[in-house]
């Protein structure tokens, strides 16, 4: 067995999860160098909500972010998360964006995409994965794991063989809830492991309590790498600490061979980032703690916080047990989506809105109606004749890969804000996020040019969800 290696997440998923991703891109840089000196497999930097936030709440410039990391890190492998076709946003994007976004991410300094699907429809992962290798990055393509009678070790297994032949360059078992416990992780590490010749990824959150058992298990089946996160922005609905795995494998076949004290320095560094965002509210102690209702209701961290303020908003939070007993029927109806971005907010969503007018799909959601149309892709499990009708009527749902229907974008993007293009990457995010990247160039030229920008947050203030 070869020595574990280690991704460390800290500076993507750990503030994501923690610190609603309102790390900013010079509390980053001072640490780099060591970080780049420890040997992780790679440093995960980029995408997931990344992007969304530093146009909407930081006003940074994602890609001027990337270029300032890639400018300290030249040792260590820089890793992004990816959604597949929905690249970095909730919605299937044309082929166009996709394969440009790629290939800009890479030029930009991306080594390795990770890419998933929120339904696991292989047929979402097909243009990002050519993208990424044909500029020379390194392919992940990812696992969405959850619960169902459906969601069986064949299923996984199945997947696995599909996304390999996909040309995938590794494979990650993305447990985004924290559901994959530790006998199972074993169980399906180690019949990966037989089955296709990619090195493993193993990705999990604490949410549920388990994910450090579920790590050793994994690796003890044979997993090649496991994400982690320094410790001040770890454990809770983020992965287990770095140091803390690196100190049980010590000694051990599974030795990962990182210097402890180099990691303490790092560890350090972020302790007061972390004392500051717990005295300023922004990191709550509702993430910190092991929440149960993980594994009886199966839904991620981060959906249970949002369904909670959905909730209040409408002067509802005695309904929350009730809305956490409808979602697993919603999910059910939906076909089994795996409960990730964007997936997770539509049955959410529509748990909510079942419960709060009283009668089942009385109020539909446009995106569960997308979801019953095939617009997001291949459910798990068709959905009912039954279900179909009550959302969607006479309807004839789209069987094709959803991004067949969408025409080419880019050329239409770049027209609609020419007139604030600085650099090619400008359309990709106007393309994305058309709204909130109009808001950002408006506010980037005021800064430059000294004009009001009347953006409602002129000076640039952090503001918690």
């Amino acid at each position: 067995m070869a020595r574990v290696k280690i991704s460390d997440a800290t500076l993507r998923d750990g503030q994501q999860s923690l610190i609603a991703t309102r790390m900013r891109v010079e509390e980053m840089l001072p640490i780099l160098e060591k970080m780049d000196k420890v040997g992780f497999e790679s440093i995960e930097v980029w995408g997931g909500a990344t992007f969304d936030s530093c146009l909407r709440y930081l006003k940074e410039d994602p890609w001027e972010r990337l270029r300032q990391i890639k400018n300290v890190v030249k040792n260590t492998k820089l890793q992004m998360l990816l959604r597949g076709q929905n690249v970095l946003g909730y919605k299937n994007y044309a082929d166009d964006v996709v394969e440009t976004f790629v290939e800009k991410s890479i030029k930009n300094g991306i080594d390795k995409i990770r890419i998933f699907d929120a339904l696991n429809d292989k047929r979402n992962l097909k243009t990002a994965t050519k993208a990424t290798k044909k500029a020379n990055g390194h392919a992940q393509l990812a696992i969405s794991y959850t619960l169902s009678d459906v969601h069986t070790l064949d299923y996984y297994v199945e997947l696995a063989k599909d996304y390999e032949k996909l040309g995938a360059d590794s494979i990650c078992v993305k447990d985004m809830a924290g559901l994959l416990l530790p006998m199972p992780a074993y169980k399906l590490v180690k019949a990966l492991k037989q089955t296709i010749n990619i090195p493993i990824e193993v990705h999990s959150h604490y949410t549920s309590g388990v994910a450090s058992m579920t790590y050793l298990k994994a690796i003890e089946a044979g997993a090649d790498i496991i994400d982690t996160d320094m410790s001040p922005f770890s454990m809770g609905t983020a992965q287990p600490a770095t140091e803390v795995m690196v100190g049980a494998l010590k000694g051990t076949e599974y030795d990962t061979g990182l210097d402890d004290k180099l990691l303490k320095e790092i560890a350090d560094y972020f302790k007061p980032m972390r004392e500051k965002a717990i005295e300023s509210g922004l990191l709550s102690t509702k993430v910190l703690s092991v929440d149960i209702a993980t594994l009886l209701y199966q839904v991620p961290g981060g959906m249970l916080s949002n369904l909670l303020s959905q909730l209040k908003s409408q002067k509802a939070e005695n309904k929350y047990e009730e809305v956490l007993n409808e979602i697993p029927r919603v999910r059910a109806d939906l076909g089994y989506p795996p409960l990730v971005t964007p997936s997770s907010q539509i049955v959410g969503t529509q748990a909510v809105l079942n419960v709060l007018i009283g009668e089942r799909y009385k109020m539909i959601a446009n995106e569960t109606k997308d979801i019953v149309r095939g617009k997001y892709g291949k459910t798990p499990v068709p959905i009912s004749d039954e279900i179909r009708k009550k959302i969607i009527g006479d309807e004839k749902p789209i069987t094709k890969r959803p991004a067949d229907l969408i025409p080419p974008a880019l050329a239409k993007a770049e027209k609609e804000m020419i007139q604030y293009k600085e650099q090619e990457e400008d359309v990709l995010s106007y393309a994305i996020f058309p709204q909130i990247a109009l808001e950002f160039f408006k506010f980037r030229q005021a800064q430059k040019y000294g004009i009001d920008p009347s953006l409602g947050n002129p000076e640039n203030k952090i503001y918690p969800i």
